[in-house]
Formats: C-alpha cells, sequence, structure tokens
C-alpha cells in the first residue's frame, strides 16, 4: 500500500483525542498539520520519535504547523505515553475500527495490524501537500524531513 500522494483531498475520517472527543478532517482546516502515524506508544523507535520531534516543537510552531501523533493504540495508552516521556505533541488513537483512519492515509501496516511509520503533511485547505512513508517500521524519519517540507 503507498501513503496519500500530494494533492490528495484527506479522506473522510474520525480520531479520538485524549478525552475522547472526535477529531475529523473538519480540524484541519485553515492550518498546516502534520500527522506523524506511528506504531506502538511506549516502543523504544516511537520514544525516540517523539522526543527528538518535541525537542523542536516550537521551531515547527514558528513554521506554522500543528502536530499531531496517530497511531491504533487506545487513548488511554497514548496518555501515559504522552505524560510518561513529557511531550507537548497530542496523540489522535486509531483505535476502533482499528487502524480505519491509517489505512485510509496508507499509513498501515497489514502484516502487523498497526500504523506503520509515516509523515503526512496537510495544507490548510486539508489537502496533503507532502507525504512519506517509512522503509519498515523501525526506521525513524528525521525531523529535517519536516523542515525541509513545510
Amino acid at each position: 500500500m503507498a501513503v496519500i500522494a500530494p494533492g490528495t483531498p484527506v479522506p473522510d475520517f474520525v480520531l479520538k483525542t485524549g478525552d475522547g472527543e472526535d477529531f475529523t478532517p473538519a480540524d484541519l482546516e485553515g492550518k498546516t498539520t502534520v500527522l506523524v502515524f506511528y506504531p506502538f506508544a511506549f516502543s523504544p523507535v516511537c520514544t525516540d520519535q517523539f522526543q527528538i520531534y518535541d525537542e523542536v516543537i516550537d521551531e515547527l510552531k514558528a513554521k506554522g504547523a500543528v502536530v499531531y501523533g496517530v497511531s491504533t493504540d487506545a487513548t488511554w495508552s497514548q496518555t501515559a505515553f504522552k505524560e510518561k516521556l513529557g511531550v507537548s505533541i497530542e496523540q489522535l488513537s486509531d483505535f476502533e475500527p482499528k487502524g480505519a483512519t491509517s489505512k485510509a492515509f496508507g499509513a498501515y501496516f497489514d502484516p502487523a495490524g498497526m500504523s506503520n511509520r509515516a509523515l503526512v503533511i496537510v495544507g490548510p485547505d486539508k489537502t496533503v501537500t507532502w507525504s512519506h512513508l517509512a522503509d519498515s517500521p523501525g526506521d525513524l524519519p528525521g525531523v529535517n524531513l519536516l523542515f525541509d517540507n513545510l
């Protein structure tokens, strides 16, 4: 499966915030959004990724970007992950129906039943402006990819 291509309008989706509220395409409108799809909260590469991204969150915000993590973990796991790491990046759950949003964005790793590691930048008009799918879920995409494509 290929990750969603630049120029594609975002598909319809519903994710859950840490508060259990719905997060939909309407929440993307009017801002540049980075969706960071990742396999599992508390896994080593995911931990490294969010710590690195959070270190430069102010620079990403200065470029006009809002960053969200997306995984198939339940909201409780994501909240614990965010709190344990002490990061500010909001987490969005793609738990049920499992991986539906990850699949719609081409960021699902079917052999393991989880989100793959992917980055998707969505413009204020809810159109994908850039996307990247890691070669494997264990590959950490450097934050320079975001800076280069924002």
